[in-house]
């Protein structure tokens, strides 16, 4: 009877992400057309912030129950997943040339933060340092795309040399409802996903760093992985490629200092993850992101790459 009363959360779940996702890609869609913002900068910022909830939120609840290693795994984990399995099933899908200026910036902060995160754990903790330095990279990042939708905004309010209508009372409210449903979907599908496979893999009697950064990662990842798949049919390749960027960022610069103030202490980061999850964080960062700052494109490639080394990631996990 419990079996079975998971499986039925667990597959909920599955529904509330993908319908939500759907949702929430349109009207994400609807809103870089209507306010003329490039859909890279809404990818990067508001679908990207509601995307990430889900790892805040168990983040957040691990660290104040003392559970560092599903804080810190959920959160590195999600990063992994996010690059290894998500962002090379929309390059598989969807290759393509890309705008430097709207990339390069973005690519150099995700980097720069997963390196911080590996220098903690070379040291063995996140401490109030790292934290100062993690949140330092995080308000470079808000400001980063104030400043990039400040500079689109105007060429963004004409097409084809005639100024954009303005758009209905009707319309704004219709999409402003669908944006909300969508992020409300997304949002509760993956905690009930998460809550289900994490009592599933318990009594299987599985480590909680395993658990965080395989189970809970990839499922507090599905929202990314709902909005790529949608994006990715809907032929959105910028808005995809901007919510993964946007929402690794946060998952290092945001979910990993709130975790260690909650917790009111020092964020300890275990040898095993020192050694196993950050290196391999920053592998997949570095295929994902530095081919494209040379080349200006995506290559089909790199999601092979990323996909054979997101595969070996999660065997020798398993196998630790």
């Amino acid at each position: 009877m419990e079996l079975g009363i998971m499986v039925a959360i667990f597959l909920a779940g599955i529904i509330l992400i993908l319908k939500g996702g759907n949702f929430f890609v349109d009207a994400a869609s609807w809103i870089a057309e209507a306010s003329g913002i490039p859909k890279l900068i809404i990818g990067a910022t508001i679908v990207s912030v509601a995307t990430t909830l889900p790892e805040m939120l168990v983040s957040m609840m691990a660290a104040a129950q003392g559970k560092a290693d599903m804080s810190v795994g959920n959160a590195v984990g999600s990063v992994t997943a996010n690059l290894g399995l998500i962002m090379a099933i929309s390059l598989l899908c969807m290759p393509g040339l890309i705008r430097r200026r709207d990339y390069f910036v973005k690519s150099i902060l995700m980097m720069t933060a997963a390196g911080i995160v590996v220098i903690g754990g070379m040291q063995g903790r996140v401490g109030s340092r790292l934290t100062v330095v993690l949140l330092a990279v995080f308000l470079i990042f808000l400001l980063e795309n104030l400043r990039s939708a400040k500079g689109s905004a105007t060429v963004g309010g004409e097409i084809y040399g005639k100024k954009r209508l303005p758009p209905g009372k009707r319309e704004v409210v219709f999409n402003c409802v669908k944006f909300v449903l969508g992020a409300a979907g997304v949002v509760l599908g993956a905690d009930m996903l998460v809550d289900s496979g994490s009592v599933l893999a318990r009594l299987a009697g599985v480590s909680e760093r395993i658990i965080g950064v395989t189970i809970v990662a990839i499922g507090t990842s599905l929202p990314e992985l709902a909005t790529t798949v949608t994006a990715v049919a809907k032929k959105q390749s910028a808005l995809s490629v901007g919510n993964i960027l946007g929402a690794n960022i946060l998952d290092l610069t945001l979910i990993l200092p709130v975790s260690a103030l909650i917790s009111g202490k020092p964020l300890p980061i275990a040898q095993t993850a020192a050694h196993i999850d950050l290196p391999a964080c920053l592998l997949v960062g570095a295929i994902a992101v530095v081919p494209p700052v040379f080349t200006a494109r995506f290559h089909r490639w790199q999601g092979f790459l990323l996909l054979a080394v997101y595969a070996a990631y999660v065997w020798l996990t398993c196998c630790s």
